[in-house]
């Protein structure tokens, strides 16, 4: 029976069902109906079992006919689809932070589940996505504080909280001071920057 690596067949099959990152650079499979290869940690939707072929390296795949696969970009050494999750989910938070942003649906725009994205990102690095939110809408109402002359409500809720206490503590906890602290010790620097009160 043919191996690949030293790994059967079940145990290759195994790996790409639940798309185990541990396997990534031991095997690569390529799907007869779609002509592409993938890494088994890919999170493309899960082929049928008859459509598959495994390969040790990237090089053979190709040789064979097949195509890298886009999402989990199979032909780069120093590809790490944890790396690209968490930079997604990253990039989803910088750009849509005023919105209410809810794990689950920043972790189906990132394709993953969100239990797996909490402890990916927690892993990687250090805090949770929450408290990174927290910390990317905190910076946005800094820069509005001593960029603007809009009210603190405002900007609160133009930074993405739900509420002025919920605001204010974590303004707290990332700067150690309150907002019109933080506006009036910094706007003395910038006298001529001028904003609409809302």
């Amino acid at each position: 029976m043919k191996t690949i690596n030293g790994m059967f067949a079940d145990e290759l099959w195994n790996a790409l069902v639940s798309c185990n990152p541990d396997y990534d650079g031991t095997f690569l499979y390529a799907i007869h109906t779609t002509g592409i290869f993938c890494r088994p940690s890919c999170r493309s939707k899960t082929p049928n079992s008859e459509n598959v072929s495994f390969y040790a390296t990237a090089w053979e795949a190709m040789e064979a006919g097949y195509r890298t696969c886009k999402r989990c970009r199979p032909d780069l050494n120093s590809y790490d689809p944890c790396e690209k999750i968490i930079n997604e989910t990253k990039g989803i938070m910088e750009q849509e932070y005023s919105h209410r942003l809810v794990l689950t649906e920043i972790a189906q725009k990132a394709g993953v589940s969100k239990f797996h994205l909490h402890r990916l990102f927690q892993n990687s690095t250090g805090e949770t996505p929450h408290k990174y939110l927290e910390r990317v809408r905190v910076r946005k109402a800094k820069e509005l504080l001593v960029n603007t002359k809009r009210s603190v409500a405002a900007i609160a809720f133009q930074a993405g909280f739900q509420s002025i206490s919920g605001f204010y503590n974590a303004f707290r906890r990332e700067t150690g001071t309150a907002p019109n602290r933080y506006r009036s010790e910094r706007q003395s620097d910038y006298p001529d920057k001028k904003g609409d009160r809302i």
